[in-house]
């Protein structure tokens, strides 16, 4: 049983296997997001009955596009349908939903079921789950200087007062604290794109499980993992 006291406050997963899944049971590729699919909401729930505070998953990045088009529909559609039912639970889980990334991409269907869930869960007070969609690390930082940028075109600022704290201030989770622990399954040692900013002091554990079969038990030793190491921040 896990200390709840000792519980990082801030924990990111970048949800990888769903196609090997499939493959080693010789399914289609949608099967193993829909089973995916199935594990993260067992994942977010347990994450919000144990009082994690954020909760940070890869959904969807933006080099995924490049997947065959039967496969990223599936996904689309998978996603909104995963969203509209938060929509649904809204009042009954404390669950705050949040996206990452540029949904102007997006189908117009996919950003109103984006835009309802979040206005909907605003107000909860549990783990805020915070959603990758479309989402890519260096394009966030890109997005993170033009906004810069303009303020100080406009002499809103100085360049003189561009900071750390002002570019995550400007970042898709402006408002929360950086991970303190990255989990990858499937036994992939990278990060893929995800979060380049706010992973500079994050804790990694890269597992050799295929995200389908994460359980809670998973997170429990990932949890107990970190609480295991001793974060310096670059000091002695």
């Amino acid at each position: 049983m896990i200390n709840k006291e000792n519980l990082p406050k801030h924990i990111a997963i970048i949800m990888d296997g769903n196609r090997r899944w499939a493959k080693a049971k010789g399914k289609q590729p949608g099967a193993g997001h829909k089973q995916g699919a199935k594990t993260l909401e067992k994942i977010v729930r347990y994450a919000n009955k144990i009082g994690l505070q954020y909760l940070t998953v890869y959904a969807f990045s933006t080099e995924n596009w490049k997947r065959a088009e039967d496969e990223v529909n599936g996904l689309m559609l998978l996603l909104q349908t995963y969203l509209d039912d938060y929509s649904k639970r809204a009042d009954t889980e404390n669950i705050k939903v949040k996206i990452l990334g540029d949904i102007t991409a997006l189908s117009k269907k996919m950003q109103k079921s984006i835009n309802t869930c979040m206005e909907r869960t605003k107000n909860n007070t549990g783990v805020t789950f915070n959603i990758a969609i479309n989402y890519g690390g260096r394009e966030e930082i890109i997005h993170a200087v033009k906004n810069i940028s303009k303020e100080v075109k406009e002499n809103r600022i100085d360049i003189d007062d561009i900071t750390e704290v002002l570019i995550s201030d400007n970042l898709y989770t402006n408002g929360q604290p950086d991970p303190d622990l990255l989990i990858r399954t499937s036994g992939e040692i990278r990060t893929s794109n995800f979060l380049p900013w706010q992973l500079v002091y994050t804790e990694f554990l890269f597992i050799d499980k295929n995200w389908p079969d994460f359980e809670e038990a998973d997170l429990d030793k990932a949890i107990e993992e970190y609480n295991k190491r001793t974060r310096k921040f670059g000091a002695n």
